[in-house]
């Protein structure tokens, strides 16, 4: 039988026969022949080994090879110690007579590891619990919408992603009803289109006028008797997309699509209550004011220059629009945007990041305040989204408007074709309003060998128009709008081209050179669609243009520009601009 198994059977612990001998500083294997003790019965205690009998001879100790020596002849060897006592007996001396070994208390060291071990396994349960205790918390002060169809399948993380963020005038919530219409069901009385780049490197926000006229498509809605499809309405107001006729935030979201051309992913909707919490849990936010404003109507009263406001005060300032401005709705968005700027930077700061007291503040507020579509309904999937929006830098967060002109009524904007689609293209086509100097740089090399040169005068362009695309019509829109809108004259429709191509192409001559730098700068064609000749055009001979399936309509950039169109209101999120 093993000394394992001998020291088990009186119930001393084998870690514990190993013991100091401190005339060689080693630990030795201490065999005390007189442990085994015979029970009442004259047999042996069993063992993984089996029995033995009583004045068995022990096991034969290891050889002097062996780190584990047996105590050496003639050397003083400390004993095993006694549980009872907690002395040590001598060296040949066997533990009191007929009383039973209790196990040995386990070591400081293996105590020690064992209460560690204890404790890091509470915590991590402790910890997985107390998640899961947080994770419903949150989830439970989420308002949730089915906007199922609405949108897309959700946003994935190697894709741009594109929320639609609906501030609503209802004044539902505590302290809010002294706000004008209190009996109001709400309007999509702020809406930003917050688009977010495929790389992560920028964002675009870009505010839709509540007070653009526009056209709302049939909105399918789901309510407790079963879906309900909301007829739409043609020429009214942006802002009756939400809450009017039943209309949810997923009509908001259709009617934002038919306007952009962009597919919204998620939407976030709050209330006034948004603005008062958030910026109280963050502390305040900074705002800058270029002179002093007493708004009745709002109720904001701040003289010019830098302030820190929250709660009440930061919900009048997000409200003012007589005394900024030219006291429109759209003097409105631009403070708007300064004010959310500021709450971006708070927000990503460290002084809001490494407080856990704000930090917790700011997740209360927000669910409570937040309406979210079911995609997102989630504390996990908004976690998962706040993950994926956080990479992107302040810097290259852009805040810009719909391009728009005054409507003859004077109340209502229509708008701005000409500069509202390339800025949409851009959206579209992922480009960056911020000066992502990469991208910048990488346009400017595709465009600069075919379109540099001369350009020739628009009345000069001679071009005949091939429809290659799916959109029935193609070529007739995009004539009348060459002829009418940029005074290409010499333009002809030629039908549908003998086959569908993927990319538009113009095929020019050596001697259309000019006329087709003047085309691509028209249509935003990329130099990869220009595709030049070897024999130059005899007499009224016309350039080729076919349309592909990139194509989305007539005065639509087939490629999105390297910038924004000039006179495009812009703000951007890391610089601090004083309301006027």
């Amino acid at each position: 039988m093993d000394a394992q198994s001998r020291e088990r059977a009186d119930e001393i612990d084998p870690a514990d026969q190993w013991v100091l001998n401190p005339h060689t500083g080693n630990y030795e294997l201490r065999l005390d022949r007189s442990a085994a003790q015979s029970s009442p019965s004259g047999s042996t205690g069993s063992s993984r080994g089996g029995s033995r009998r009583a004045g068995a001879r022990p096991p034969a100790p290891r050889s002097p090879g062996d780190d584990r020596r047996s105590a050496a002849p003639g050397k003083d060897v400390p004993g095993q110690r006694s549980r009872r006592t907690g002395n040590a007996t001598g060296g040949t001396n066997p533990p009191t007579a007929g009383r039973r070994k209790r196990k040995q208390p386990t070591s400081r060291k293996k105590k020690a590891l064992l209460w560690t071990g204890g404790v890091m396994a509470f915590l991590v349960t402790a910890g997985a619990v107390g998640a899961y205790l947080v994770y419903q918390h949150f989830d439970s002060n989420l308002n949730t919408v089915d906007v199922t169809g609405a949108g897309s399948d959700g946003f994935k993380k190697d894709q741009a992603v594109n929320i639609l963020i609906i501030g609503t005038d209802k004044r539902s919530g505590a302290g809010n009803d002294g706000y004008g219409d209190k009996n109001s069901v709400g309007h999509a009385d702020t809406t930003i289109l917050f688009h977010v780049s495929k790389d992560r490197t920028n964002a675009t926000a870009l505010s839709i006028p509540r007070d653009l006229i526009t056209d709302i498509p049939d909105c399918e809605t789901k309510t407790s008797e079963g879906n309900k499809v909301i007829g739409g309405t043609t020429k009214t107001r942006f802002n009756e997309s939400l809450g009017q006729e039943g209309r949810d935030p997923g009509c908001t979201m259709r009617t934002v699509k038919q306007i952009t051309g962009v597919t919204v992913d998620h939407f976030m909707m709050a209330d006034f209550n948004a603005v008062k919490t958030m910026t109280s849990a963050v502390g305040g936010v900074e705002v800058c004011l270029a002179k002093d404003i007493n708004d009745k109507d709002s109720k904001l009263n701040l003289p010019a220059g830098k302030h820190v406001i929250e709660g009440e005060q930061a919900l009048a300032f997000v409200r003012t629009r007589h005394s900024v401005g030219f006291g429109g709705d759209l003097s409105r968005i631009e403070i708007q945007q300064q004010f959310l700027s500021s709450l971006i930077r708070k927000m990503k700061s460290s002084d809001t990041l490494s407080s856990p007291t704000k930090m917790w503040d700011l997740a209360e507020a927000a669910t409570k305040a937040l309406t979210v579509d079911t995609g997102i309904g989630k504390i996990s999937r908004l976690r998962d989204l706040g993950m994926e929006l956080k990479k992107v830098n302040p810097k290259n967060i852009t805040f810009a408007t719909v391009p728009v002109v005054d409507n003859t009524d004077g109340a209502t904007v229509l708008l701005n074709e000409s500069k509202a689609k390339p800025l949409f293209s851009m959206i579209q086509n992922d480009t960056s309003l911020t000066e992502v100097k990469q991208k910048e740089q990488d346009a400017k090399n595709q465009q600069a060998s075919l379109l540099k040169g001369p350009r020739a005068e628009a009345s000069k362009v001679r071009v005949a128009v091939f429809n290659g695309s799916a959109t029935q019509g193609a070529a007739l829109a995009t004539l009348t709008w060459l002829q009418n809108e940029q005074g290409v004259l010499k333009s002809s429709n030629e039908g549908n081209a003998p086959q569908k191509l993927a990319k538009t192409t113009l095929v020019y001559a050596p001697n259309q050179a000019d006329q087709a730098r003047k085309l691509a700068d028209l249509m935003g064609l990329p130099a990869t669609a220009l595709k030049p000749g070897t024999k130059n055009a005899v007499g009224l001979e016309a350039m080729t243009l076919t349309l592909g399936a990139d194509f989305q309509g007539a005065g639509v950039p087939i490629t999105a520009p390297a910038k924004a169109p000039e006179g495009v209101q812009k703000v951007e999120a890391d610089k601090q601009v004083c309301a006027k």
